[in-house]
């Protein structure tokens, strides 16, 4: 299987900045998209920004022009980029990538994967 862990959230004044990592291992093949996503309290979970595989990029808009994703594929990590920092940002953030991995060594074997992180808390005061 393939498993997010994230790191990078805290406590920070509004205005601050953050950087959110997320790090995917296991028996990966390919990773296609991978994602940021974030639920507030008593909010459902929404997307933040994701960036496929060629470097596309796709940003909610409330956070176009402060927050930056970014990849490096050789290590399968994805980076969040959080600038001018609202409260109004404050919820648990959640990792998200897809792609197929090996669940069988021999004869080699390729099955899609949909994985999520644990989260990671974002506070945002004012």
């Amino acid at each position: 299987q393939v498993q997010l862990v994230e790191s990078g959230g805290g406590l920070v004044q509004a205005g601050g900045s953050l950087r959110l990592s997320c790090a995917a291992s296991g028996t990966i093949f390919s990773i296609n998209t991978m994602g940021w996503y974030r639920q507030g309290p008593g909010k459902q979970r929404e997307l933040v920004a994701a960036i496929t595989s060629d470097g596309s990029t796709n940003y909610k808009d409330s956070v176009k022009g402060r927050f930056t994703i970014s990849r490096d594929n050789a290590k399968n990590t994805v980076y969040l980029q959080m600038n001018s920092l609202k409260p109004e940002d404050t919820a648990v953030y959640y990792c998200n990538a897809d792609g197929s991995f090996y669940y069988s060594d021999y004869p080699a074997e390729l099955a899609d994967f949909d994985s999520w992180g644990q989260g990671t808390q974002v506070t945002v005061s004012s």
